[in-house]
């Protein structure tokens, strides 16, 4: 049935990608040319078929069960009702310890390739993908994987993946098409150094912190930053206070954060309309609270 508005389920396991390729041309076949396909990646602690972790039943799903913290629709606040905008929820084995979950995101990459491909060869279009956390690896991981015009947006969310990296992934065709909105906050400071640390023994610095380096198709977005926030209530999207000092999960959880996404994701706002400011300083946010957050020097990003 065409008119089901579950997102297309897509699975990455030992076999590779679990596709239902039938549905899928289906509902691409009936979705107009203007209507945006996304693609939307989980991070870590979550894995297909875990009670109470499964993607599909939590933050991918239309439904969600009420009372866990973490969870809030993606599809049905981002408009994918599969007519107006057709989602595809990819979930990966990811309820692991952080190690094993950060060479599996790098092995789905080749999973949301996939996918992009499949898409173009059906349509001639690209995706947009949306990844939290963990799942920002897997979306850059896919960069080398495909020609350029295959994934043309993506939008990361407190990304768990290193600046050196995610410079490879850009200096490649499809890197250089991409329009990228990583999604950041000082809330995520301390999740960032756990990762820096953690995984890369302090030798590889975090997105989460910045790219770092001037690129024309990658944009960070503070959205802790007074200045950010006043700039996108200006632009029509108001964005609530950040509710606490450290928060994984605050870049889709507050409320405000999933309408400026779907705004980018449907076109009636460009990457070029957002505030660019710097950061206030590493820790501010966790050490002085919200008298933290613009101790930057307040400038447009360079």
């Amino acid at each position: 049935m065409t008119d089901d508005p579950r997102p297309i389920r897509a699975d990455m396991g030992p076999r590779g990608l679990s596709l239902d390729r039938d549905r899928l041309a289906r509902k691409l076949a009936a979705l107009s040319a203007s209507a945006p396909i996304v693609v939307m990646i989980h991070g870590w602690r979550y894995a297909p078929g875990f009670a109470g972790d499964c993607p599909h039943g939590s933050i991918l799903s239309l439904d969600p069960p009420p009372g866990d913290r973490r969870a809030v629709s993606w599809p049905r606040h981002l408009g994918l009702d599969g007519r107006s905008a057709l989602g595809i929820a990819l979930g990966w084995s990811a309820k692991c310890d952080p190690w094993r979950a950060h060479l599996r995101a790098g092995w789905t990459g080749p999973a949301l390739a996939e996918i992009a491909r499949t898409v173009h060869d059906l349509t001639g279009r690209g995706i947009q993908a949306i990844a939290h956390s963990m799942g920002a690896r897997v979306a850059l991981a896919a960069l080398p994987l495909v020609p350029a015009g295959h994934i043309h947006r993506m939008i990361l969310l407190a990304a768990a993946e290193t600046r050196r990296v995610a410079l490879s992934a850009l200096d490649t065709p499809a890197g250089r098409s991409v329009e990228v909105i990583n999604v950041t906050t000082r809330e995520n400071d301390l999740f960032d150094a756990c990762f820096e640390w953690g995984i890369h023994l302090g030798l590889r610095t975090s997105i989460g912190q910045g790219l770092g380096r001037s690129r024309p198709n990658w944009h960070d977005l503070w959205i802790d930053q007074p200045r950010t926030l006043q700039a996108l209530a200006g632009l029509g999207h108001v964005l609530s206070d950040p509710p606490r000092r450290i928060c994984h999960w605050s870049p889709y959880l507050r409320p405000g954060t999933i309408a400026l996404y779907r705004a980018l994701i449907e076109g009636r706002l460009s990457a070029r309309d957002l505030p660019l400011y710097r950061p206030g300083r590493r820790w501010s946010r966790l050490i002085l609270g919200a008298r933290g957050m613009d101790l930057g020097s307040g400038l447009p990003a360079a």
